[in-house]
């Protein structure tokens, strides 16, 4: 697995799924929605990775490199968008 490009579709797609997050918001609490969404992520990844090889054998094999690059790619991620929000702190309280 690779780093994805961040093209506009990527973007796109990312404020698609942001939308329907925030769609919930008026009935539902922000840290039920993160956890669902989290849930959503995971179960949708282990497809992708499950869809990705050939046979269980495979799937066995790789699941430990699989977990490690989604664990990375979203502490990373995570890092990369809290600073974002730490630089816009003082914007947003206002």
């Amino acid at each position: 697995m690779s780093d994805v490009q961040r093209d506009k579709q990527f973007w796109d797609l990312a404020d698609s799924f942001i939308q329907l997050a925030n769609t919930h918001l008026s009935e539902v609490k922000p840290s039920r929605v993160s956890a669902s969404a989290l849930f959503a992520a995971a179960r949708f990844n282990a497809f992708v990775i499950t869809a990705a090889t050939e046979n269980k054998a495979q799937l066995i094999a790789e699941k430990e490199a699989a977990i490690a690059y989604f664990l990375e790619q979203y502490e990373k991620m995570l890092r990369e968008n809290l600073d974002e929000h730490m630089a816009r702190y003082d914007e947003q309280a206002n």
